[in-house]
C-alpha cells in the first residue's frame, strides 16, 4: 500500500468522485482540479485529510495543498481514480475558460517558468556557495578569500561555474524549450532555437557594452548586415522567439501535407524564427527587457526606494495567492542580466521568512493542538525554506490575522532591505537560505532584515489574536485571560 493511498481515496470521494473531475494535475505543492460542479467538493472534509494542508480556488481551479510530496500523492491519486490520461495541459485549458485575458497571460507565464524552478534553485545555491568562496575576505585568513589560500577550493569554485553558467547564461535554452513544451510543439526545436541565441559563435551579451561598434562581428548578406550578438541570460528575447517558433510550427502543421510534414514543418518553423530572432525579436526584446529592468531599478534606487520596498514587501504574499509572483522571476533575471544583481530577490526571501514567522507564532499560541501541529509545523519549516503555499493556505489565510501580520512584517523588512540597498547576485532558495544569494557586503544588513522578518510578524500575530484584530474566530477567553486552543 502506498504512503498516500488512503488519503488519495478520501480526496477522490470528497471532491465529488471521479465523475465530478473534468481534469486533474499538480504543480510544485498543489493538486489542481477542474471540477464539473465545484459545489460538490466538501472542503471541510478535505482539509481534515492528514496529507492536506489547505484548499482554495484560483485561476478556475480547485487547488488542494499537499506540500513537497505532491508528485507521489498525484501518482497514487491517478492510480486510484483512473484519471492518469488527463493531462496538465487539458486541465489548464479547461480552467482557462473561466479566466480573463490578464489571468490567462499570468497563467502562461507561470507555466513557462515553473519547469525551470529546480534549475534556478540549484543555480542560486551554487552561485551563493561561490559567493562565499570568492567574495568574502575572512579575518581568520588575514583578510584573504578562501579561493586565494586554497587551491582545492579555487578548483571547486571554478568547476561550479560550469553548472552556474549553464543555468543562468544559457537560460534562453530553457525558456525556449519550456515554451515548446507548454505549447505542445517539438521540444528539440525549442532547444535548438535557444542554442542559436547563446551560441559561442556570437558576441557574448555581457561583452556588447565594452565592444566598439566596429568590432562587433556580423553576417554579411551583401545587401544587408546583421550583428552576431548573443542573448545570454536574456528573458524576453527568448520568450518572443519561443512563441514565434511554436505558432509557426502549429500553422505549418495545418497547411503542409502529412507525408512531407516531418521535413518541411521543422524547416519552415525553425529557420524563419532564427532569422527573426536575430533581426527583429532579439533587439526588440532586449529593449523591452532593458526598459522593464531600468524602471524597476529606478524605483529601487530612487529617494523613495524605502516606499517601493515597503509596498513590494507588503504585497508579495498576496501576489503568490494570485499567481502574479511568477512575473518577478522574469524581472529578477532581467535585473541580473542588466545590472549583475537584483534588489527584488532579497525582499522575496524576506516575505517567505515573515509568513513562516507568523505560522511560528500560531504554533506557539496553539501549542497542544496536535491535529493542527501536523499542518503548522511542517508548513512553517517549508516556509522558512522558501515554499510558502502550505503555510499561507494551510494556516495563515485560515485565521487571516497571521497572514496580515506576515505582510506587515515583510513590508518592514523590505523597507529596511531597500534602505540599505541589499542586493542578490542570483535567485535561488528563498527563506532563510536566501542569504546565500546575497552579495557579501550586504550580509549584515540582510541579517538585520531577517531579524525584522522573524520578530515583527511573531509579535503582531500574538497582538492581533489577543486583541481580536483581523480575527473573530480565535479570541481570548475573557473569563480566564487565556488563549483558546481550537480542537479541529
Amino acid at each position: 500500500m502506498g504512503k498516500f493511498q488512503e488519503d488519495a481515496k478520501k480526496l477522490l470521494e470528497d471532491v465529488g468522485g471521479k465523475e465530478n473531475i473534468a481534469a486533474v494535475s499538480h504543480c510544485a505543492t498543489r493538486m489542481r482540479f477542474v471540477l464539473n460542479d465545484p459545489s460538490k467538493a466538501d472542503t471541510t472534509a478535505i482539509e481534515k485529510i492528514p496529507s492536506v494542508k489547505g484548499t482554495f480556488t484560483n485561476a478556475g481551479q480547485f487547488q488542494v495543498i499537499i506540500g513537497n510530496e505532491v508528485p507521489q500523492f498525484y501518482n497514487e491519486f491517478s492510480a486510484i481514480s483512473g484519471l492518469e490520461g488527463v493531462s496538465k495541459e487539458q486541465g489548464k485549458a479547461a480552467a482557462k475558460q473561466n479566466l480573463n485575458p490578464v489571468q490567462r497571460a499570468i497563467s502562461v507565464l507561470a507555466e513557462i517558468f515553473t519547469p525551470l524552478i529546480p534549475a534556478l534553485v540549484i543555480g542560486g545555491l551554487i552561485l551563493g556557495f561561490r559567493n562565499v568562496l570568492e567574495g568574502i575576505p575572512f579575518g581568520f585568513l588575514d583578510g584573504q578569500k578562501i579561493v586565494e589560500v586554497s587551491q582545492f577550493w579555487s578548483g571547486v569554485n571554478s568547476f561550479l561555474w560550469l553548472i552556474g553558467e549553464a543555468i543562468f547564461q544559457f537560460l534562453p535554452v530553457g525558456i525556449t524549450w519550456s515554451i515548446t513544451k507548454k505549447m505542445g510543439t517539438t521540444q528539440i526545436l525549442g532547444i535548438v532555437l535557444g542554442i542559436t541565441l547563446v551560441s559561442p559563435q556570437l558576441l557574448n551579451a555581457y561583452s556588447v557594452a565594452s565592444t566598439a561598434a566596429a568590432d562587433i562581428p556580423f553576417w554579411d548578406f551583401g545587401f544587408a548586415q546583421v550583428n552576431m550578438i548573443g542573448y545570454q541570460a536574456q528573458v524576453i528575447p527568448a520568450m518572443l522567439a519561443g512563441f514565434l517558433l511554436a505558432y509557426l510550427e502549429i500553422f505549418f502543421r495545418k497547411v503542409i501535407p502529412q507525408a512531407v510534414s516531418m521535413i518541411f514543418v521543422p524547416l519552415f518553423a525553425l529557420v524563419p524564427t532564427v532569422i527573426a530572432a536575430h533581426v527583429i525579436l532579439g533587439p526588440i526584446g532586449w529593449t523591452i527587457g532593458s526598459w522593464i529592468s531600468d524602471i524597476v531599478n529606478a524605483g529601487l534606487t530612487s529617494s523613495l526606494n524605502w516606499l517601493f520596498g515597503a509596498v513590494f514587501g507588503f504585497m508579495y504574499a498576496p501576489l503568490v495567492i494570485t499567481g502574479l509572483h511568477h512575473m518577478t522571476n522574469a524581472i529578477d533575471l532581467q535585473l541580473i542580466a542588466d545590472f549583475k544583481s537584483t534588489n527584488l530577490w532579497p525582499m522575496i526571501a524576506l516575505s517567505n521568512i515573515a509568513q513562516g514567522s507568523a505560522v511560528l507564532a500560531v504554533v506557539f499560541m496553539h501549542r497542544g493542538n496536535k491535529e493542527e501541529e501536523q499542518v503548522s509545523i511542517p508548513a512553517m519549516i517549508s516556509c522558512y525554506l522558501g515554499v510558502t503555499e502550505p503555510a499561507m493556505f494551510g494556516i495563515n489565510l485560515k485565521y487571516i490575522y497571521p497572514f496580515v501580520a506576515g505582510m506587515i512584517g515583510s513590508a518592514c523588512a523590505g523597507l529596511f532591505s531597500t534602505l540599505f540597498d541589499v542586493k542578490a547576485i542570483s535567485i535561488g532558495v528563498g527563506g532563510l537560505p536566501g542569504i546565500l544569494s546575497i552579495v557579501p557586503q550586504y550580509y549584515v544588513p540582510f541579517l538585520g532584515a531577517m531579524l525584522i522578518a522573524v520578530v515583527v510578524p511573531f509579535i503582531l500575530t500574538y497582538i492581533f489574536r489577543t486583541k481580536g484584530i483581523f480575527n473573530k474566530i480565535d479570541p481570548v477567553d475573557e473569563a480566564t485571560g487565556k488563549l483558546f486552543v481550537e480542537e479541529n
